[in-house]
Formats: structure tokens, C-alpha cells, sequence
């Protein structure tokens, strides 16, 4: 069997564009989908997908880790962000069709399952770019805390960090964590909370926010500095009592290496759709256990994405938590056709063959490439300065 081309269908999804990928063979009717979606950067994945392929037709689609190490090492710049997006949806193609041969579901190839369901977590207002980023107000923060759970989720994430300066005042400090107190009062102590620092602080107001929310007990708060700098994070983990996790914008295992040798976090969060795909992320989560780590992947994307999260978190013992964006257009079903199924704050396992999906190629084409908000170039300090979004 050998790969006969790569395709990619975008599918702008109003917050974000779906990037998936479609790696071709030339058995008949045999093909898999991946994901490679990434926000603001959809022209430069397709781009570099179409570079990848004349690497990989005519290779045999079982060979799996042979065309990751083709695909890394034989491009000779080491790829950034782009790069991985790219072979991520173009790896998680390739567990598709293998799995798709073989009548087994992705999870089955990986080891087998390790857990019966998988717990999710979402975020506030849906496909809002204002109600998931900037609900910074405690009556909208409760109504759509409120939201979620009668959905049956067990556990919310919020991003309420105010935007920062390296240094701010106590009233920031202040408005945070009443934020928080308001939010825990009215969930009560079964729901857990998750806070998305989403890079907005350096280390000092991040050790402040913190703290200043400690008695609240998130279960984690996430990415509460820039992912540049593991030894500005570990300075956070090792003034606040509360678990951190980060890992969202790192890609392969060798940059989480650093994280790893300074215990820099509690809880590591790889994109499977940018860090090199399944197995590359299996990789990084068995480092991770060697540290005492747990992994909560990160996951804000399309639903052939949430296919891949579903087989990775059944198959990967220090899994703990998987973010999902489910209700982010009405139609994402119809988009992609899946037999997924959550209860209570879970997702259940699938017994269909490879990752369970497929996607409608017709219902796609409704949904064209959209330029997404630029969201982020309107954060600024008072003095028109740029700030982190």
C-alpha cells in the first residue's frame, strides 16, 4: 500500500478555521483524516502541508514513526509551530487509515484502554471570543458557569486574568479574586474550576493572582507566563500553592525537556493537533510520567480533534482531565459525522475502526475560509503599549 497525495478541506468555524487533513492511499476507498487547525496562522499550515507531501507519497501509510522522523528530520530547519501543525494532522491521518485496515479503534493500536470514559472540561459562552477570553464581570461569569454544568460538565475553565503590565495595583489584584470568590460561592465545591492565565502576567503579578486566589482552590491554574521563559514558570510554581500547568504552545518532546528537569509544572497541556501528533504526544506524556505529572491536552479545536484527544486520553495512564469546545458552531456534527457520546461530564469510548469519524466533504464546502478576528493586536496597556492576550 502506498500514499497517493494530501489534501486539505478548511472549514471556518466563525472562531477559529478547522484545518483537516486528508492523506490519500491507493486502496480503494481507504484514506484517513487528521487535524492540523491553528488560529491566525490556516494559510501557512495548508502551505506547509503541501510542502510535506512529496515527502511522503509513494511511502507506505503503516510506516507511522518512520514518516514522523521523515517528515521532522529530513526538512532540515526544525519546525516551529506551522511545521508541527502540519504533521500532526498528517500523523493522526495515518493512525486513521492503519486502524481503518486493521477494524480496530485508534486506542486498541496505542496499548488498549486504561480508563472506561474520559473526563472533559469546557469553556464559558461556547464559540464567544468574548465570553471564553473576557468575562470579566461577575453576573455573565455566573450565568454561563451555570450553563455549563447544567450541560453535566464536572469541571469549567475561565479566563478572567485581567490583561497586565508587568507590574500592576491592587485594584486588578482585588477585582481577580472577587471574580473568583463570586464564581466559587456559586458553583459550589464539586465543580472544579480551571484558570487560564493565558500568558497575560509575568512572574510577579502571576505569583500575586495566586495567591490571592488560593483559598478558592483552583484545580489548576494554567500557562501564567509566557512559554518562552521554564525559569520564570518554575519561579511561579515555587511561590504558590496551587497546581500549575502549562504546554499548550510547545511543540515535540524537546521543548518540554526543560519543564521536565525543573518541575516546573504540575500538570503538562499538548496540543495534539500542533506538538507532532499522537504518537509524539504519547512520547511527551510518558516523560511526564517519569516526573509525577499528569497531562490535560489542549483542545479548543474542530471535531476530528476531539476524535484524536478521546483515543489518546484512553490510552494514556497520567491522563487526568480533556478540554473540548463542543458547542462552538451548531453544525460541527454535521461537518463531521461521529458516534461520540458523552454522559455526565464524560466522554465514552467508540468501537468504531481508526478514529471513529468521517468527514463530509459537501457540508464542508458551505463553511469556506474566513479571515478569523484578529483578536489579540487590540490588547494594550493605558499607554497604548502591546500587551499579551
Amino acid at each position: 500500500m502506498k500514499i497517493t497525495g494530501i489534501e486539505t478541506v478548511v472549514v471556518n468555524a466563525e472562531m477559529r478555521n478547522w484545518v483537516f487533513v486528508k492523506v490519500v492511499t491507493d486502496e480503494p476507498g481507504l484514506f484517513g483524516w487528521g487535524e492540523s487547525s491553528l488560529e491566525w496562522k490556516t494559510r501557512a499550515v495548508v502551505g506547509a502541508v503541501e510542502d510535506l507531501e512529496p515527502m511522503l507519497v509513494g511511502e507506505n501509510p503503516f510506516q507511522i514513526e518512520h514518516l514522523y522522523q521523515k517528515m521532522y528530520r529530513q526538512s532540515f530547519w526544525r519546525l516551529g509551530v506551522v511545521g508541527m501543525s502540519a504533521i500532526s494532522g498528517i500523523e493522526q491521518a495515518l493512525w486513521d487509515i492503519k486502524g481503518k485496515y486493521l477494524e480496530q479503534p485508534v486506542y486498541e493500536l496505542l496499548g488498549g484502554k486504561v480508563r472506561d470514559k474520559v473526563r472533559m472540561y469546557t469553556h464559558l459562552g461556547g464559540g464567544s471570543m468574548g465570553a471564553v477570553y473576557e468575562t470579566f464581570d461577575v453576573k455573565p461569569l455566573i450565568e454561563y458557569a451555570r450553563e455549563v454544568i447544567e450541560k453535566g460538565y464536572t469541571a469549567i475553565k475561565v479566563v478572567f486574568v485581567p490583561y497586565s503590565e508587568p507590574l500592576e495595583g491592587l485594584g486588578k489584584v482585588k477585582k481577580f479574586a472577587n471574580l473568583m470568590e463570586k464564581l466559587r460561592l456559586a458553583v459550589g465545591e464539586d465543580i472544579d474550576i480551571m484558570i487560564d492565565f493565558h500568558g497575560r502576567t509575568y512572574p510577579a503579578m502571576a505569583i500575586r493572582y495566586i495567591n490571592a486566589i488560593e483559598e478558592y482552590t483552583p484545580f489548576f491554574c494554567e500557562e501564567p507566563v509566557p512559554p518562552e521563559n521554564v525559569d520564570a514558570l518554575r519561579q511561579v510554581r515555587e511561590n504558590v500553592n496551587v497546581p500549575i500547568a502549562t504546554g499548550e504552545r510547545l511543540v515535540t518532546r524537546h521543548q518540554y525537556r526543560q519543564i521536565f528537569e525543573q518541575g516546573a509544572c504540575h500538570v503538562i497541556q499538548p496540543d495534539l493537533c500542533h506538538c507532532g501528533g499522537i504518537f509524539e504526544a504519547r512520547k511527551i506524556a510518558a516523560m511526564a510520567e517519569v516526573y509525577y505529572m499528569g497531562v490535560a491536552p489542549h483542545n479548543p479545536m474542530g471535531p476530528v480533534a476531539n476524535a484524536v484527544a478521546l483515543h489518546f486520553a484512553l490510552s494514556t495512564p497520567n491522563f487526568i482531565i480533556q478540554e473540548d469546545m463542543l458547542t462552538d458552531v451548531p453544525w460541527r456534527w454535521d461537518v463531521v459525522e461521529s458516534d461520540l457520546k458523552t454522559e455526565n461530564g464524560y466522554w465514552l469510548p467508540s468501537e468504531k475502526p481508526g478514529l471513529g469519524i468521517a468527514v463530509n466533504e459537501e457540508v464542508a464546502k458551505k463553511y469556506p475560509f474566513k479571515q478569523e478576528i484578529i483578536h489579540s493586536t487590540t490588547i494594550r496597556a493605558q499607554d497604548n503599549a502591546i500587551l499579551d492576550w
